[in-house]
Parts: C-alpha cells; structure tokens; sequence
C-alpha cells in the first residue's frame, strides 16, 4: 500500500481507535472471490441476454484492511479516488482464528473466523500484499 493509501486509511480510522491501541498493519484485500467458471457464465450470460452488444465481467470490491492490536477493521475501497470510502465492520481480535493459507499464483488468501461461531471471513490478499498478510496470519493462531 503506498503511503497516500495509507495516510488516508489512517485519517479514516482515527476516530475509531481507543487510547493506547496501536495500528500494526495496513493492507488492501478482497473479501470475496469470483471464480473463472463463474466469471466465464456470467459473462456468457450477460452477452446473449444483450444480444451480443456487450459482455459483464464481475470483479471483487478492494478494501482496506487496518489491523491494530485489538481490532480489525474493514473499509470499502475508492477505486478511482484512493481514499476510504465505507466503513464496512469492525472485528474484535480476541477470540479470532484462521485457517491455513492457500496460495495461488496471482493471490493467496485464509478465512478467520471466531472461535465460538461458524461463519467466516475469507480474506484474499494480491500478490504484492504477501509481506502483510504473513504479519496478520502471524498474529492469527491456526484453527484447530
């Protein structure tokens, strides 16, 4: 994440972070993925339904990630503007757990999810983001 990404993402969590809670990493993640088979169909889909006039590709939202010592937080990304644009949640860090990392040859990703729930959060991170991904599943015990 360049600094400019960074400094706003900063700016847009400053209100929210309590005293004394430390910021240990920024990154930009998707939180969903869009398989080939399904961006093929819909593409597919989308072509005929136009009459051949035009073809949809979906693509993941980006999102900033801001971990600090107690919480997660997520923000919808500003493609065009860099800035943060929603805040999307806030997840405490206690009691979280993630699954192993599976790597991928343009991404890698894990799921955390709470110890006490069975629902997750898979969390995708680009190729050029592998060094703040290894500090967040650094932080993240391994799910049993």
């Amino acid at each position: 994440m360049n600094s400019k990404r960074r400094r706003l993402l900063l700016a847009a969590i400053d209100p929210m972070i309590e005293p004394g809670e430390q910021v240990e990493v920024t990154t930009i993640v998707n939180l969903s993925s869009v398989t080939v088979r399904r961006t093929a169909a819909f593409a597919a889909a989308s072509a005929i339904l136009s009459g051949g006039g035009m073809a949809v590709i979906p693509a993941p939202t980006p999102m900033y990630l801001a971990m600090t010592d107690r919480r997660i937080f997520i923000f919808r990304a500003n493609p065009t503007f860099a800035r943060p644009e929603e805040h999307l949640m806030t997840i405490p860090r206690a009691g979280l757990v993630r699954s192993e990392i599976k790597e991928r040859v343009l991404n890698s990703s894990f799921i955390i999810s709470s110890t006490d729930s069975e629902q997750g959060l898979k969390i995708i991170f680009p190729l050029v983001g592998r060094k703040e991904r290894n500090v967040i599943a650094a932080a993240l015990p391994l799910a049993d």
